[in-house]
């Protein structure tokens, strides 16, 4: 049984970057619930099928209608309850940036927007107050049409407001804070006095939001375990000190991008170890050798290492060879290259940029580093022609694309490079 009041435990699937196929989200929902998830929150952004007025919002690659209702349907089958995270607020880019919806822009910042700016010149009004009342205004609307969902709100915005306007505000009776924090030595104490701060305010009920990947570096390509574990373990000891009848549960965040227009950090089946040892952690309140061996065994994984990236076993589960790939390709890739091109002396003294423009080449030397280049490189395309049918499987061609040209190329092109000029050269002595 889960400690604490972390009866609910929900995965978040960030949509918004590298969106898996239906067809691997429907391997994966069983797996999610064998680890201990009891349900799932849906961020849809740019791939829910929007038709009408909102159509323009609907990425190429976004879900049919058909493809989320049997997810939908399959959530159900395994016992998941499903909760959409729909922005309303933050994070609007995805809205925002088509110019059909340009006239509802605020700049970036609250109240600098020319509206804002002229309701914030009348006496008493607040930018805390202002985020106040568009709150309430999205969750007195979600109330009188849909009076049996509760809204969840992140809690950025209200850590700072005074219990007072808080209490004030009416938004305590409207929606559920979910107090959010993805390091992995969080404050406790200052988490559980925030909890009594609210309960104190009038919210019933508390949500905790924790991260099993996407909080560790904008452009994270493997998921450090340890970091997140920890994390989990904070949050346990902020549930130990929070009442029952207050948490509603835990949300594990698993940011595919810090926003709309950033890069890509881990990949979804790169961090499910992560993933898995963060649920267990929370199902059996705390980690221990017992923990680590259960979760081995439902991945297929004969040695999982949670303080380093080298797992260097493949493992079973869905998605599990892309991990195994990446791990080699973040590893390996780029350090070898640097290794061959700005550490081997013959290429370094010998076919110098200033060499490879002229053409020059010394016959002899040449067959000190040639051999090299050529192996380094029919390695890495086999491993990255590997990768891309992995990927194929799992994602969509826009997503291959943007994670080679991010983690692949730079180096890989600088290694052909190498090659080609070699052969340029070669063919010039002759």
């Amino acid at each position: 049984m889960a400690a604490g009041g972390l009866r609910q435990r929900l995965v978040h699937l960030d949509l918004k970057g590298a969106p898996p196929r239906a067809a691997y989200l429907r391997q994966v929902l069983p797996l999610l619930r064998t680890l201990g998830a009891t349900g799932l929150l849906l961020e849809y952004e740019d791939t829910f099928p929007y038709t009408g007025p909102l159509e323009p919002l609907r990425a190429p690659h976004a879900y049919s209608r058909q493809e989320l209702q049997e997810l939908l349907g399959l959530a159900k089958e395994q016992g998941l309850e499903v909760v959409p995270l729909v922005q309303s607020f933050g994070h609007m880019e995805f809205v925002l940036k088509h110019k059909e919806f340009a006239h509802l822009r605020e700049v970036y910042y609250l109240g600098e927007g020319e509206e804002s700016k002229q309701w914030l010149q009348q006496q008493e009004n607040t930018p805390e107050k202002l985020c106040l009342s568009h709150i309430k205004a999205v969750a007195s609307c979600m109330a009188s049409s849909y009076p049996t969902v509760t809204p969840i709100v992140w809690d950025d915005m209200l850590r700072g407001i005074s219990e007072e306007t808080l209490a004030e505000s009416g938004v305590p009776q409207l929606v559920q804070p979910m107090i959010w924090d993805y390091a992995a030595d969080l404050d406790v104490e200052s988490k559980v006095l925030l909890v009594e701060k609210y309960r104190r305010c009038g919210f019933s009920k508390v949500w905790f939001a924790s991260a099993f990947k996407g909080a560790t570096g904008v452009n994270q390509s493997l998921t450090l375990i340890g970091h997140h574990l920890q994390n989990h373990l904070q949050w346990l000891k902020v549930a130990s000190s929070t009442p029952t009848d207050l948490l509603q549960g835990i949300a594990l965040t698993g940011w595919q991008r810090y926003d709309h227009f950033s890069v890509l950090c881990e990949l979804f089946p790169v961090a499910i170890p992560s993933l898995a040892v963060c649920l267990q952690a929370l199902e059996n309140g705390g980690y221990s050798e017992t923990v680590k061996e259960n979760v081995e065994k439902l991945l297929g994984m004969s040695n999982l290492e949670i303080d380093t990236f080298m797992s260097t076993s493949l493992g079973t589960f869905p998605g599990s060879t892309i991990l195994s790939l990446v791990t080699q390709v973040s590893f390996y890739l780029k350090s070898s290259v640097d290794e061959l091109l700005e550490r081997n002396r013959y290429v370094t003294g010998w076919f110098s940029p200033y060499h490879r423009k002229r053409k020059i080449i010394h016959p002899i030397i040449m067959h000190h580093f040639q051999p090299d280049a050529i192996s380094l490189l029919s390695k890495w395309n086999a491993v990255v022609q590997d990768l891309q049918v992995a990927m194929e499987q799992v994602f969509h061609n826009s997503t291959v694309e943007e994670w080679m040209e991010e983690n692949v190329h730079p180096s890989l092109q600088k290694l052909q490079q190498v090659v080609d000029d070699l052969d340029k050269a070669i063919k010039a002595q002759t």
